[in-house]
């Protein structure tokens, strides 16, 4: 699992803060940016979440209110925009991403045991998650954790 604060190629750090501010707007985290360039033409997908079900209405909202500033990003060029939710039984693909899911079903596959180790997302921070399992709280480090992804079986939100 990659840790929080990740390197990154400087024009997707730009472009995702660019994004970030439109989508803060609307009430929309952005959880995943990639971009493809092909010649003459521009593969965008990004993948959205509001701490609630996204739907066709949310992703037409935000495709519509960011595709101008992709625009002026990558003048001249064709641009393909793919926007979607992080869907039931997300990858969770680095450590950052987490912090998204606070309260949310996780399941993490673990190094340390070879199993996998489910609960609510309590709290996460640079070096890892804690987790709220049916026998009280789990700390797991990202070094850890080979494989994590949203828990279907809890997907609604959990005080915890």
């Amino acid at each position: 699992m990659k840790r929080i604060g990740k390197e990154e190629i400087p024009e997707i750090v730009s472009l995702r803060g660019n994004l970030k501010t439109v989508l803060d707007g609307l009430g929309f985290k952005l959880i995943e940016l990639a971009v493809s360039k092909h010649k003459g033409s521009v593969q965008i997908r990004a993948v959205i979440y509001n701490g609630k079900s996204i739907g066709t209405d949310d992703c037409a909202k935000v495709h519509r209110a960011v595709m101008p500033r992709l625009e002026l990003t990558f003048e001249n060029q064709e641009i393909f925009l793919e926007v979607s939710s992080p869907g039931i039984e997300r990858l969770i693909k680095d450590g950052m991403e987490f912090t998204h899911y606070l309260g949310r079903g996780v399941r993490c596959y673990r190094t340390d045991i070879s199993d996998w180790t489910a609960g609510f997302l309590k709290s996460v921070d640079e070096n890892g998650i804690i987790l709220k399992t049916k026998d009280g709280s789990v700390s797991l480090t990202f070094d850890v954790i080979a494989k994590a992804k949203l828990d279907s079986l809890n997907t609604s939100s959990q005080e915890v």
